[in-house]
């Protein structure tokens, strides 16, 4: 029996255009300008023309685009911005959402296939978002004898221990971090040292074999690579004499520390690589012995906030390596600030005045940061991702040699450089260079 596709009629479609324009501006009347109006309210609201722009006077502006500037100047220096768009859960979920694109494509052209092709009409840029939609409507199964609060508990603080460590990394300098804390780098290695617990009480309250070994390997593994991955940043510590990381990053205007200690960043790289659980220490996942290790009960949205906690953790290392080794958001400027009399008075060609609203928006040093701070991000990101193409997975009496007897010896042997280079008055807050 065949069935006959329903005609195209214009009728209909105009319709239901003008239907979901009706519910659009309804919803926006309704909902939307309310809510924009009482988050006006606890802005701190800038003068305009010599008058305090109140919420009310803020609505009648939307027409003018010169004059929503100061209003979304002041948006974006709030802690509100800081910690949902740019530096923090935002920028980092869109990173993160990046590099799963970007590490399905590049693992398919190393090993000769196609990969995400289909959905979406150039090299499936829309598989992203159908798996994220399938994941959504999938239903979420648990174990029958699972201990269900914290089974339940596990992927919302996996995510959220991810995004706290995302709010500590600077992404470029005038105050762009959530929590600049003069004690940065040990906040850091706190928030780490969540994730083996977490991983540890979601593996145990599946109440099944598979994820129960998977977390015990975690935390033998995590356990075993967070001891040189502290000592191999205390020569950056003992040449900046800071843990702030800010103040690390701005160290490095002149040179990164990666060219005197790049012990140290080789012992952090591989120390990260297994922290992050990526090949060739995959062992708490491990597909081919362990089925999904401690993932394998988790299913629906729950499985997609721990690999969405997953990439924002990756996100948040490589910009912490590069932050510590590779000078942060210094770099040349690419563009110079604009003049004030341009932005002002704008430009004249021939009887028509140019003028650019937009300049002031956003300061020309901090775009030439962040764009620095990203190239070096990707390019970290792009290593770390490299070996899952090119690396077969390690067996764990060889992790564990590697974590407790070899990476532990070169970060003491980056520890007794940096002293030298101190010491010899060469680097250091009273060195020559």
């Amino acid at each position: 029996m065949s069935t006959i596709a329903p005609k195209f009629r214009l009728s209909y479609f105009i319709k239901s255009i003008l239907d979901n324009t009706f519910w659009a501006i309804t919803l926006l009347t309704l909902i939307g300008l309310p809510f924009v109006q009482v988050i006006l309210f606890y802005l701190e609201l800038p003068v305009i023309g010599g008058k305090l722009l109140d919420p009310y006077l803020a609505l009648t502006i939307l027409a003018d685009p010169s004059r929503q500037i100061p209003l979304l100047k002041s948006f974006m220096q709030t802690e509100f911005f800081k910690i949902a768009v740019f530096p923090g859960f935002g920028f980092a979920a869109l990173l993160a959402a990046g590099t799963i694109f970007v590490e399905r494509k590049m693992l398919a052209k190393l090993q000769l296939r196609v990969g995400p092709f289909y959905c979406g009409k150039i090299e499936g840029l829309l598989q992203l978002m159908s798996d994220g939609i399938k994941l959504l409507s999938k239903e979420i199964i648990i174990p029958a004898k699972a201990d269900k609060p914290i089974f339940w508990a596990a992927p919302v603080l996996f995510v959220a221990t991810a995004a706290a460590f995302v709010s500590l990394i600077p992404a470029a300098g005038g105050g762009w971090v959530v929590a600049d804390l003069d004690v940065g780098l040990i906040a850091v290695f706190a928030i780490i040292g969540f994730f083996p617990v977490i991983t540890v009480l979601s593996s145990w309250s599946a109440n099944s074999k598979f994820p129960f070994i998977g977390g015990i390997r975690a935390l033998h593994q995590m356990v075993s690579f967070e001891i040189p991955l502290i000592l191999s940043v205390l020569g950056v510590v003992i040449l900046t004499g800071t843990l702030n990381l800010t103040e690390i990053a701005e160290s490095q205007d002149t040179y990164w520390w990666i060219i005197f200690l790049p012990i140290g960043a080789i012992v952090f790289f591989i120390a990260m690589l297994a922290e992050l659980e990526r090949i060739p220490f995959d062992l708490p996942e491990a597909e081919s012995e362990i089925v999904a290790g401690w993932l394998t009960e988790f299913s629906g949205m729950m499985y997609g906030l721990v690999q969405l906690g997953t990439y924002l953790k990756l996100y948040a290392f490589a910009a912490l390596f590069v932050v510590l080794f590779l000078g942060g958001w210094n770099g040349p400027n690419v563009w110079p600030p604009f003049p004030e009399e341009i932005i002002e008075k704008g430009i004249e060609v021939g009887p028509v005045t140019a003028h650019f609203p937009g300049l002031p928006l956003l300061d020309q040093q901090m775009l030439n940061d962040v764009l620095w701070f990203v190239i070096k991000v990707v390019g970290v990101i792009f290593f770390i991702l490299l070996p899952r193409g090119v690396f077969p997975r390690i067996r764990i009496d060889m992790l564990l040699h590697i974590g407790w007897y070899k990476l532990i010896g070169l970060a003491f042997v980056n520890i007794f450089i940096a002293l030298g280079l101190l010491y010899a008055g060469v680097l250091g807050p009273e060195g020559i260079l």
